[in-house]
């Protein structure tokens, strides 16, 4: 690999004709992913490939002007300290508009900060304007793809790209870290109470509610996963989906286990017990916010299935 000072002025608008028509590209992918639900911005970023493609012709033509028709092989991966991706996003289906908006906004900004930051570095003359003008055409991207989104992006547009991207919000984190919360914080209610009862011995009573709530998130974590790929439902990436829905899980158990760390039995109890109602309060504030469910109803249902749950804890425990 060259390092960036090393490239020859030849070299330099070679990579910068690979770097818009990689560009180009990645925003044809953009655009493709985000098409089926969000297809205003898919036109931005179709706008935006086209750009790019008139800029690579123009620094083409530049280059044959320069030096001929052989235009050497080299991409930013061939450069010691030229701007990689971190990852492939425009890969990903299905894709979410904040994430590829951002992707978007950093590549023209890191490009634009690249080539102001070599050109100030570059000792050729013409090396060094080369760059200044790469930078102002990053610079102008930045631009276009403001004026495209206020054309294109239309009031009544961003309505329904917003009813979209709350539906995949939902889909993807909300259902699955409620469906976690409510497991986790009600399945466990009974091993943890029953325990707790049977032997009134804290250490025991937490590491019963440890292995529940874990345990839980383990089983809950897979189970989402291999739900379905969320390719036919929209649902989204499973590997997210069971993070969410196992980490949230283990977390609504953990919350009324750790009081048993209190070695007083009576004390212990009681925080659990405070620490249940807190959490049963959030599920019912969730469903409410996110899914529409009246107040009163979500804590109705929510409440009776956990105090069910908690009762038949303590029978067990106690018998």
């Amino acid at each position: 690999m060259k390092k960036f000072s090393e490239l020859s002025e030849q070299e330099v608008l070679a990579l910068a004709i690979t770097n818009e028509e990689e560009d180009s590209r990645i925003y044809r992918g953009f655009a493709e992913g985000l098409r089926a639900h969000f297809p205003s911005s898919a036109k931005v970023f179709d706008e935006m490939a086209d750009e790019e493609i008139t800029h690579r012709t123009k620094l083409y033509d530049l280059h044959r002007q320069k030096f001929g028709e052989y235009l050497p092989l080299i991409r930013r991966h061939d450069v010691r300290d030229f701007i990689p991706h971190k990852s492939t996003l425009w890969l990903t289906r299905p894709l979410l508009l904040d994430d590829v908006r951002k992707f978007a906004e950093k590549m023209e900004e890191n490009a634009q900060a690249f080539y102001r930051h070599a050109a100030e570095r570059a000792r050729d003359i013409s090396v060094r304007q080369l760059l200044i003008e790469l930078a102002e055409a990053e610079a102008g991207h930045e631009s276009l793809a403001h004026k495209l989104t206020e054309e294109i992006l239309t009031e009544g547009a961003r309505t329904d790209e917003a009813a979209v991207q709350k539906r995949q919000f939902m889909l993807q984190y909300v259902q699955p870290g409620l469906a976690g919360l409510m497991d986790g914080s009600v399945s466990t209610l009974a091993p943890l109470f029953a325990a707790a009862f049977a032997t009134h011995n804290t250490w025991e009573t937490f590491l019963v509610g440890m292995a529940a709530s874990v345990g839980a998130g383990i089983s809950m974590a897979f189970a989402e996963a291999l739900s379905d790929d969320g390719t036919l439902t929209g649902r989204g990436s499973p590997v997210i989906r069971g993070i969410v829905t196992g980490g949230m899980t283990a977390v609504g158990g953990l919350g009324h286990t750790l009081p048993y760390l209190v070695p007083d039995f009576h004390v212990a109890t009681a925080l659990s017990v405070f620490v249940v109602a807190l959490e049963l309060a959030a599920i019912s504030w969730i469903r409410h916010a996110y899914m529409d469910t009246p107040l009163l109803r979500a804590a109705f249902q929510v409440v009776v299935g956990g105090v069910l749950v908690f009762i038949a804890g303590i029978l067990i425990g106690s018998s």
